[in-house]
This record gives C-alpha cells, structure tokens and sequence, in this order.
C-alpha cells in the first residue's frame, strides 16, 4: 500500500511539473517568443467553420506568417483560441483540440454552444492549452485503488502489485480449437495464457513480432464466452490502429472519446456517430428543438409585465424543460443501447471513465502499449475489471514523464514491467516479420536474450540483389558509417538546449542520395513498390536541421514524398525499407546525454525493414559499454565503414 500511496506523490510532482512548463513556456513567455519556438500562432486566420461530430465546431485555421517556421503542434493537442487585444480579459479564450495538422493549416474541435463574437474582429492566434484533467482522473484511480476493501479491485490490486500469486486454468482445460493455424507457435502460446488466465496475463510482443495481430485474436476468442470486453490504450492512435482491426475481423465495435480526437475515418463507430443513426435520433432532435423554441419565447417577456404574462412565461419555461427532460431520457437509452449492443468497447486509458461508462464494469480489460503507460493511467481501467489482459513490451520507449524528480523517484517504472517481475503471466513473441536478420540480431542480443528469430520472408530481404561489383552502399542490410577524427563536433541550441551535428547531418544527405539516385536509375522498381525512408535522431535540434537540410537538396528534391524525419518517439510503433540514424554526440569527453537510455535506442534501431545506417562518431560512443558492444557488433558483420570513405 505504500507504492501506491508513494504513487500519488509523484503525480503530484509531475503535474506540478507540468504546470511550472506551461507557466514557463506559453504563459511567461512573450507572444513573439512562443512563435519562435512554435508554441504559438499568430496571426491566423479562420478559413471555414462548421459543426460536425459531437456537435462540435470546427474551425479551418491557417497561419499567416512565419511560414517556414517549424511548428510544436501535433495532432491530438489541446490548445487554446485567442483574440489579441486591450478587450483580452473579456474576450476569454476557448479551448479546443487539433483534429488535423499540416505545415500552415490546422482543423481544430470546440465544444462550445456557440463561437465567440470576436472570432470576426481579427487579431487572432492558437496558443498550446495545459489538461489536467488525466492528472485529476488518475489521483481519483490511485485513491480508489487504494480504498478497495472486499472487492474484485482489492484482490487485483494484492496481485498486481505481487502481494498474491496469479492464478490461472490448467493448460488441459483450453480447448483445442483455440489454436490458430495463422500464427506461429509462440503466438498460440501467447493466446493461451490470456485465456488460460484467470487474474492477468501479458503478451510480451518485441519489435514486429505481431503483437496487435494477436492481441485482436486473443479479444475475439475471449468473446466467445464473454459478451463484451473493454479494450484500451495510452494514445488515441493506439486505440483507433486497434479498434480499425477488430472491426475488420467482424467484430462489433464502439469507440467511446472525445471526437476531436478520433480518427476521421474511424468516426463511424464513435459513439456520437452512432447515436446519429439510431432510429430515434430524430425524434431526440426534435425534442431539443422544440425545448429551443419554448425557451425564446419565454425569453421575449420582459421584466415589467403583469400576472397573465408570468404565467405564460413560467407555462413555456415549463414545457421547454419537460421537453429536455424526455430528450435526456430518450438520449440515455439510445446510449445504453448502443452500449449493450457493442461486443468492444474502446477507449484510452483515461477516456475509459467517459460519462457513459465510467461506472460500467467489464469481465475482461485489454490495456495495449501497457509498456508506454504510466502506472496510475493503467489503474483508472482495471478498477472496472474482474481481469486483465496487458501487451507490450517494455524493452523499447518508456511513459512521457516531464519531472525528472517524479522519474527518479520510480514513476517511469510501468505498472507491466513490475507485473513482470512479479508474477510467471507472461508469454514472449519470438519470430519476428520486420526485420532482416543483421538488422535484428544486436537488439536480440542486448534486449532479448536471443530469443528472437526472423521470419524466413524478412530473414535475408534487401533492398536488392548486390551487383557484381558488390561496392554500392545499398546492397548491404546494416551500416554504421564511423566520423571518429573528421572534426564533425556537435553543437548545441542556446534556445532548447538541444544538441545538433551540421556536418553529420550533411554526411548523411549525401549518402542518402547516392542510395536514392542509384535506386532511380538502376532498380527503379524498388522506389515504385511502397518505397519509404525514415531518417531518425535521437535531438530535436538535429530533426530540425535535418528537415531544414532537406528542403534546401536540389538533388534530393524529386525523392521528397519518400522520405519522413523525426525524432524517435515520433518513429515508436512505425517502420519503413530504410532507416537512417544520426546519433549527434561527438566530443572529447565522450558524453552521450540521453544516449544512454538504451531502451530509445531500441526502438531507433528495430524500425528498418531491409536497410539499417547509422552514423556516429565511435570515440565518443564507444566509452559507453552499450555502445561498445553495438561497435563490437558492427565490426563482427562487417558493416563498418569510415566517414573518411565517403568523402569526395
């Protein structure tokens, strides 16, 4: 009980965490500066508006300066609409969300009755918006967790946190045709924990070894003897990829959240969207309209008025709330029936206490990207669960977590990694469909304990055939191009504070070139089957210079539409042919900085399908045992070769 009470303080850390950077960042910090950083619009202007799901307004934003600035934004923000001007304190800005994004433009949600008269009078902008209702949601989890007395919650809790042993079914009691010809032998495995479990089980899934693939499995034979399961995620994204799969194996699914953040194309089973095509929606609308209409027409009396009109008054005032009183009655049972007609239910962690289903309880909760959740998210769904089921893999990216003190202190350790520790409830996916072998194996040996094994189809899969010649950089699955001793030192932003290599950065640009050009003119056919390059550093200075490189290549320009540059995180869960590292650190002290947290690395480096360059400097990476051993490795296949090879 004292983990969990000790948890509530570094919620309490990280949230005061947060809000000292959004003081910092968007409410200290001058208008001009924010723009400069991309945490600010300003001016924009408001293209179009309409009312879509949810009832929602959506606003079409474009920003009219600053073009090429980079922006902070991501889809899925919140953020906040602002009128600039002496009138700004009676002018309030209105929060939204950002449901589109592009390099100028964005499509934001408000939910709002009405907009603001002062969206007219110009003047302005789209600032970051702190949330903390996820802050308040998992206190209120945490306490709850905490309180359990008697309950199915207080026996989770006692075996989550390995006070109890896990229970499960005897392996001769799963019956048979549980086993699934399309998967693999450690799948099935995978599969039969989590129905061989009565408490938890986990389904360790390492870089592309089908974990969603079975996950979605093992929800639909849950459901032949469950009628409806809980299914949910830390990210909108990972909800919406796995509600997007199970709707495609036939199942019948409703995807509770705010519509802003869903995706446009998965809208149709939200549950706004549903209700929109029950039978009796239109009759729920005329109800409102009419409760409308009674309430401007009592609106018309004015004060001074005598005995005959206050009773009309009080007579319409009363007809237009009997009339949103039967349109709430009407509503609720749209909803329960829509509720008790989907077989999943899904939702992100933190959306899973929604108004509609926040006292709803589920036999089974599915937590997907547990590895990536922060361990008092995770609680806010299982106190609605007689078991869970958890997938992930705690080997790549850990939770967000801004406070460095919050993450010291233990609230970067998952709820999934200690569960791991704790109880014998999971089962490992051990052949892969991503990778070609060289790619795989330095991660199998670092993370995996060589339990990995790469699918005969990705096992030796190229780009393409070497030539003859054998001398072209793109026949080779796994290069690490060495700038020890080319003076490529790194540099560091004054504003972020972030680190960025200029000439690492150009090494790299004119390396993919050559692969690019070499492509185009002698293997056409690769760049013309779904062709994509991911080019990844670990620093969001070199992101940026990297991006800023590539819009100024003339000899790159026609090769554009291939290529996506970004930081790691924003590579998690992705993959591409060919992938491109820059790992920037290069000095005579041999300081890697965040380097070091080898489970980013991971990630960076299982995101290649068929072709793997990293570039670095091995002086300075090489002080550090990972990094020693990950030279060791390159050595051993023969993939390392010298900046000094490649200039000229």
């Amino acid at each position: 009980m004292q983990d969990l009470k000790k948890l509530l303080q570094l919620i309490e850390i990280e949230k005061q965490e947060a809000l000292r950077q959004y003081q910092n960042q968007i409410v200290m910090t001058p208008l001009s500066e924010r723009k400069k950083k991309g945490l600010s619009w300003y001016p924009i202007q408001v293209n179009h508006a309409e009312i879509g799901a949810g009832e929602n307004f959506y606003l079409s934003i474009e920003r009219k300066t600053q073009l090429d600035q980079n922006s902070a934004f991501q889809v899925g923000d919140s953020v906040s609409l602002f009128h600039n001007s002496e009138q700004k304190a009676k002018n309030p800005a209105i929060p939204g969300v950002i449901t589109a994004l592009w390099r100028n433009a964005m499509r934001v949600s408000f939910n709002i009755e009405e907009l603001p008269e002062w969206i007219d009078y110009g003047n302005l902008g789209i600032d970051f918006l702190l949330d903390t209702a996820s802050f308040q949601e998992m206190e209120t989890a945490v306490n709850q967790v905490i309180k359990a007395e008697n309950t199915r919650l207080a026996q989770l809790r006692e075996i989550l946190t390995g006070k109890q042993k896990a229970d499960f079914r005897p392996e001769n009691e799963i019956p048979t045709y549980y086993e699934i010809a399309t998967l693999n032998t450690s799948q099935n495995a995978a599969i039969r924990n989590v129905l061989a479990a009565k408490d938890i089980a986990i389904i360790h899934g390492p870089p592309g070894t089908g974990k969603t693939t079975t996950m979605v499995e093992a929800i639909k034979l849950t459901l032949q003897t469950e009628k409806q399961v809980l299914v949910t995620a830390p990210s909108n994204t990972a909800v919406d990829l796995l509600s997007e799969r199970l709707v495609k194996k036939g199942v019948k699914v409703l995807r509770i959240g705010n519509p802003a953040r869903i995706d446009e194309e998965l809208m149709s089973l939200s549950l706004e969207a549903q209700i929109a095509q029950h039978p009796d929606y239109k009759h729920l609308k005329s109800l409102r309209r009419q409760a409308e209409e009674f309430r401007k027409m009592a609106s018309k009396y004015k004060r001074h008025f005598g005995p005959a009109e206050r009773e009309q008054r009080k007579l319409l005032y009363a007809e237009a709330t009997q009339r949103l009183n039967e349109a709430t009655i009407l509503e609720k049972y749209i909803v329960e029936s829509l509720l008790n007609q989907a077989q999943v239910i899904t939702a992100t962690l933190v959306g899973s206490v929604n108004k509609y289903i926040r006292f709803r309880k589920f036999s089974t909760v599915f937590i997907d990207e547990a590895a990536q959740a922060l361990e008092p998210a995770c609680w806010i769904p299982i106190a609605k669960a007689e078991r869970v089921v958890m997938a992930g893999d705690h080997c790549q990216l850990p939770p967000t977590i801004k406070s460095y003190e919050a993450a010291q202190a233990g609230l970067s350790q998952t709820l999934f990694e200690k569960i791991i520790q704790n109880q014998a409830a999971d089962v490992m996916l051990k052949t892969q469909y991503r990778m070609n072998e060289l790619i795989m194996n330095f991660s199998n040996q670092q993370f995996y304990h060589n339990q990995l094994q790469a699918a005969e189809s990705v096992k030796n899969h190229t780009l393409f055939n070497p030539p003859p010649s054998g001398e072209l950089e793109g026949a080779l699955a796994f290069e690490f191009i060495d700038t020890a001793g080319c003076g490529f030192e790194e540099k560091m932003n004054t504003e972020t504070q972030s680190r960025y290599n200029p000439e690492e950065a150009e090494l790299l640009i004119k390396h993919l070139s050559r692969l690019l050009h070499y492509l185009r003119d002698v293997e056409p056919s690769v760049l013309a089957n779904n062709f994509s390059v991911g080019v990844i550093s670990p620093y969001s200075a070199q992101v940026s210079h990297l991006q800023e490189f590539l819009l100024q290549h003339p000899d790159i320009e026609e090769f554009k539409s291939f290529i996506n540059i970004n930081s790691i995180d924003g590579f998690q869960g992705q993959e591409r042919e060919v992938i491109y590292i820059s790992l920037v650190r290069s000095n005579d002290k041999g300081q890697i900085g965040f380097l070091s947290d080898t489970r980013r690395m991971n990630v960076a480096l299982t995101r290649a399908r068929k072709k793997l360059v990293v570039i670095g400097d091995s002086a300075t990476l090489g002080q550090n045992p990972f990094y020693l051993s990950f030279l060791d490795y390159v050595e051993q296949i023969g993939a390392y070769k010298s900046a000094w090879e490649l200039q000229g």
